[in-house]
């Protein structure tokens, strides 16, 4: 599967723990990405500053759903189950 052009669920959605260019403190979950570019496409795509994560993340029916929004909510469910409980 390949990505959805102009999706950037998961640029937007999922937290990023590790330092990115001008979030050095990581992205966290529901805010954009600061490289998303105005075509919501990733800046950092195959530049070593790329976040691993970014990287190992692989386009997957289980993951994007069959539309932008299904990919919003499905993350977004992931999301929050793996944020620890205080």
């Amino acid at each position: 599967m390949e990505c959805r052009a102009g999706c950037a669920a998961c640029c937007i959605v999922i937290s990023i723990s590790s330092p990115i260019p001008g979030m050095p403190e990581g992205k966290p979950a529901g805010i954009r990405c600061l490289h998303l570019t105005a075509d919501n496409r990733c800046g950092l795509f195959g530049q070593p500053e790329r976040p691993a994560v970014c990287g190992s993340l692989k386009p997957s029916p289980e993951m994007c759903g069959q539309s932008d929004e299904e990919a919003f909510a499905i993350l977004t469910s992931l999301e929050q189950a793996t944020k620890p409980e205080h």
